[in-house]
This record gives structure tokens, C-alpha cells and sequence, in this order.
């Protein structure tokens, strides 16, 4: 028992070791790794160059070290690195120390990130694309994304699409209430999609449904003077 009792706590020092080095990898990067071409071999392999950069200040491991790191031999590692480099993911600067004058050499994976960057930015436009075209044939709708756009003075967000569709088919509301929601917003001076939505919901609670409705209780709220205009 006191061997186990040993081992155990042995494995609690070295898990307590573990939590207290980390290493910082952008979420995109985790998400577009699959699109760009990468196999999960080569992803833990720049894993790998994250962490010995930033963990242990080696700007340069050797291909030994890294195939040892990913179980592989020195030379399908050598192989990994040299697809990666052709793929212009991967690439090597050369640095001189401004004092010695020593030269060294490091990893770039600018490529890597630029690449992710675009897939990424690909994704989300295309997403707001597909959520366009899918309300082609409800003018209302389609209607209404136009005159949003119009009034932020710049194209939607994928998640600001989601959240206007989430008005339309999920909450219930009314074209013409989402409209005039906006409208208060814009005479609040307070665009933004949180504080529409507090409107929205706030006339639900007083089971306001149209916009004679909408105007009745806002002027309510503003001492009877009249809010919105004709």
C-alpha cells in the first residue's frame, strides 16, 4: 500500500507539474487546420514548435527532437518539415545577433497563420452568403438584412444573420416590430443588436405585437411625448 500510496503521489506532483506549463494556440488555428491540407501528424508537429518556443525557448529543434516528441523516426520527421516548407506553411529565417554576430536559425510559421487567417475569413463569408440565400424566397426577410445593413452602414456579421433569424423564426416576431425596434435604437443612439433585443423582449413582456402597439408603450415611457413620429 505504501508503494501505490508512492506512485499516486507521484502522479498528483507530475500533473501538478503539467497544469503549471502551458501553451497559447490561437482557437482559428485549431478550427482550420483540416482545410488547409494539414494531417493531424503534421498539426502536432507545429504544436510541437509552439511549445519548444515557447515553453523552452528553442526557436530551432532538430528533427531528432521532434521526431522523438512525435513518435516517428528522424527521417519521417525530416520528411514532415520539408512538406510543410513546400506547402509555404513552414519556412526558416536566419537571425544575427546584433552583438556577436552569430548567426542562428529559427521557424516561421507566418504561413501557417496567413493561411488559417484566410480560410477562416472564407468560412464566415460564405456563411453569411449561404444565410442570404437561403431567404430568398421570404422578400420580408431578405427585406429586412437590407435595411440593417443600411442603417450599421456596413455588411452583417455571420452571428448578427443568426440573430436576426433567431427574431424571425424562433421569437415570433413581427417584420414590421423588428423594424421599428431598430428604428428606437437608432433614436436612442444606441445601434447595437443587445439593446434591440432588450426592446424586443420588453415588448413581449407587456405583449406589445404590432407597432401602433410599440408606439403606445414607448410614449408611455417618455412621458407621452410622442417618440417616433408619423
Amino acid at each position: 500500500m505504501k508503494n501505490n500510496d508512492m506512485w499516486k503521489a507521484y502522479a498528483r506532483g507530475m500533473a501538478a507539474a503539467m497544469n503549471g506549463g502551458s501553451v497559447v494556440i490561437p482557437a482559428g488555428l485549431l478550427r482550420a487546420y483540416k482545410a488547409i491540407g494539414l494531417s493531424d501528424t503534421e498539426m502536432l508537429l507545429m504544436l510541437q514548435l509552439l511549445m519548444y518556443r515557447q515553453l523552452e525557448q528553442i526557436d530551432f529543434p532538430t528533427p531528432e527532437q521532434l521526431a522523438e516528441r512525435l513518435g516517428v523516426t528522424p527521417m519521417a520527421a525530416h520528411q514532415l518539415l520539408g512538406r510543410l516548407m513546400k506547402e509555404g506553411l513552414l519556412s526558416i529565417d536566419e537571425e544575427v545577433d546584433p552583438i556577436t554576430g552569430i548567426r542562428s536559425e529559427c521557424y516561421n510559421w507566418d504561413g501557417w497563420t496567413l493561411r488559417s487567417a484566410e480560410w477562416l475569413s472564407d468560412s464566415a463569408r460564405q456563411t453569411l452568403h449561404n444565410s442570404r440565400e437561403e431567404r430568398e424566397l421570404e422578400p420580408k426577410a431578405s427585406d429586412l438584412f437590407t435595411v440593417f445593413e443600411q442603417e450599421f452602414g456596413r455588411p452583417l456579421s455571420p452571428m448578427e444573420c443568426e440573430t436576426i433569424s433567431a427574431w424571425l423564426d424562433q421569437d415570433k416576431y413581427p417584420d414590421e416590430l423588428i423594424r421599428f425596434a431598430l428604428k428606437e435604437a437608432v433614436f436612442a443612439g444606441k445601434l447595437h443588436f443587445r439593446y434591440i433585443d432588450r426592446i424586443l423582449i420588453e415588448w413581449s413582456r407587456n405583449r406589445v405585437t404590432n407597432t401602433d402597439e410599440a408606439k403606445a408603450h414607448t410614449q408611455k415611457f417618455r412621458g407621452g411625448r410622442s417618440g417616433s413620429g408619423s
